[in-house]
């Protein structure tokens, strides 16, 4: 078993000034000299989801909830990642649902917990998926809905250059996954 040593920031800043003379710049011209503390910056604020426990965030429910049963939607949450294929972003928004068994979460926490999982290297599927699971273990909730749709830069400003190309992916569990006329309300509350 090999042990992942982080690089320092000098390393990571020396890591830019490689990839600009490999583009074919100069990385010592006045443009181009604070660029790599600037890209190791960026890299800090897109990666952040790395230092974040979506167990920690999703640990404080609420059961003083006078019996509610029926289904919470926090729709429209702003989604910024990155696709570990090629390291550009994908923007787009994510709609996630649950079906509460005696308890909820803050509607804050479900925001954060797309970020969370959003703001590491990813691909659309397997960010989708974890969003799902996470509220599924640690809430236990009747049913849990996850529908992402987004654009990835990978194929609008490279390689096939599709920019109005957009893709949806969706995790139902539970209720959502077994009782066709839940997931039918679900997709009708999201505008589908």
């Amino acid at each position: 078993m090999t042990t992942n040593i982080k690089p320092t920031k000098q390393q990571a800043e020396d890591a830019v000034r490689t990839l600009i003379s490999w583009a074919g710049d100069n990385p010592n011209r006045e443009g181009l000299l604070d660029t790599p503390k600037r890209v190791v910056n960026a890299y800090q604020d897109f990666f952040r989801g790395y230092n974040e426990d979506p167990v920690k965030i999703l640990g404080r429910t609420f059961e003083e909830v006078e019996g509610y049963s029926d289904i919470v939607l926090i729709k429209n949450i702003r989604l910024e990642s990155h696709c570990e294929h090629h390291m550009v972003p994908f923007i787009g928004k994510a709609h996630v649902a649950y079906i509460p068994d005696k308890k909820v979460l803050g509607i804050s926490k479900i925001a954060r917990l797309v970020d969370a999982f959003a703001k590491r290297l990813q691909t659309q599927e397997t960010l989708t998926s974890q969003i799902a699971n996470a509220i599924q273990d640690n809430l236990k909730p009747k049913g849990v809905a996850v529908l992402i749709e987004t654009t990835h830069q990978c194929m609008s400003t490279r390689g096939v250059h599709k920019s109005e190309a957009s893709t949806v992916t969706s995790t139902l569990i539970g209720d959502f996954k077994s009782n066709q006329s839940i997931e039918n309300r679900f997709l009708k509350m999201i505008g589908l």
